[in-house]
């Protein structure tokens, strides 16, 4: 039995005349952290937003828990255990944080149509358990979104997402617009998820992160895959030619 969790095989999308993606071959093992790196524009986004449901792809193929599956839409992915944390969040601001982590999956006490009773000391008690399983620190869960810092939006956003993936994590660019005591306890809450033996992509242009945080490094480049690098095997020198093209990647061979 294969412990590989998510496999592409030749995943292509073009947009017209223009190619985003070409022939991207990717695999991630189950427990594994992987980071995906590139210029802006080098394909890492279209890369996920294809084996998210987000897009479809042109061509090529998506393999998932061993099946080939055809997201039809995020709800679809994420119905599969595919849960991704995006740039902007998707936070509702004027909720407070139960309400956020169960937006969409609310629990109901009873349901009636317009006389439904939610569950709120339900959720709150799985809020609780969901951010000590993190890591998360939040003092007063009643805040809503709207009074919180960037940090605490955030990991509000990644304790979601740790909540509800049953089988695998994706983080865009997860401290873009953080400060350094934020960021720090994002990463905390990364290495608790690798300790936790939970797989996760993490896309990111902050290269002491990658090399404290993954295993292993993919460098997209003009919208292929142009290295796979073992992290322990590697360094930062190595990565910024593959992305700078100053290395032409023509020795690689398909993701490990």
């Amino acid at each position: 039995m294969t412990d590989v969790i998510l496999e592409t095989r030749g995943l292509t999308k073009h947009y017209g005349g223009v190619h985003a993606l070409t022939g991207a071959n990717f695999s991630l093992r189950q427990g594994e952290h992987v980071a995906i790196m590139g210029d802006n524009g080098a394909g890492k986004s279209t890369f996920v937003r294809q084996i998210t449901g987000v897009e479809q792809p042109t061509s090529g193929t998506i393999h998932f828990g061993g099946e080939e599956v055809a997201f039809s839409g995020p709800l679809a992915a994420r119905e599969r255990g595919i849960e991704t944390v995006f740039q902007n969040l998707a936070l509702a601001d004027d909720l407070d944080v139960p309400s956020n982590l169960f937006l969409g999956r609310e629990r109901y006490w009873l349901r009636l149509g317009p006389f439904s009773i939610l569950d709120r000391r339900g959720m709150r008690e799985a809020t609780r358990a969901a951010l000590a399983k993190t890591g998360v620190k939040i003092p007063n869960l009643s805040n809503t979104i709207r009074k919180m810092s960037g940090g605490q939006r955030q990991c509000v956003a990644i304790a979601r997402t740790a909540t509800f993936a049953s089988k695998l994590i994706i983080m865009d660019e997860p401290t873009a617009a953080l400060g350094v005591q934020e960021t720090a306890q994002v990463e905390t809450i990364i290495r608790t998820l690798k300790g936790q033996g939970e797989p996760l992509i993490l896309i990111s242009h902050n290269m002491r992160q990658v090399f404290d945080l993954v295993d292993r490094i993919v460098v997209f480049r003009r919208g292929r895959i142009v290295a796979n690098l073992v992290k322990s095997e590697t360094d930062p020198q190595d990565v910024v030619a593959y992305i700078t093209g100053a290395k032409t990647g023509s020795e690689y061979e398909g993701a490990a």
